[in-house]
């Protein structure tokens, strides 16, 4: 009886579980060269997306450094204002007082 059982054991293991375990090994492979290669094709992308977004900004920042009025400028259109204002100020004293 006990060699017939060691015969089935040895039977079962050869035909049920060593190909089972075969096919699980070659399952986890697949799957991990797949995910592999997915992270590799997502770090790709991303770095690809950051390269796009870097030249987006780095052309914004350009647009706005010339687009917008730098402070020299805009304190001097103040100034001119303010002269222009007064003289009007002084002008309709002049015709108030008349």
């Amino acid at each position: 009886m006990q060699e017939h059982l060691s015969i089935d054991l040895l039977w079962w293991i050869s035909v049920v579980e060593l190909p089972a375990l075969a096919t699980l090994f070659g399952l986890v492979w697949r799957n991990r060269s797949g995910m592999e290669k997915a992270i590799e094709k997502n770090h790709h992308i991303a770095e690809f997306n950051a390269s796009q977004i870097r030249e987006a900004l780095a052309a914004y920042k350009l647009e706005v450094a010339k687009s917008y009025a730098s402070l020299t400028y805009l304190n001097a259109v103040e100034k001119r204002l303010t002269e222009h204002l007064l003289r009007i100020e002084k002008k309709l004293d002049r015709k108030g007082e008349n």
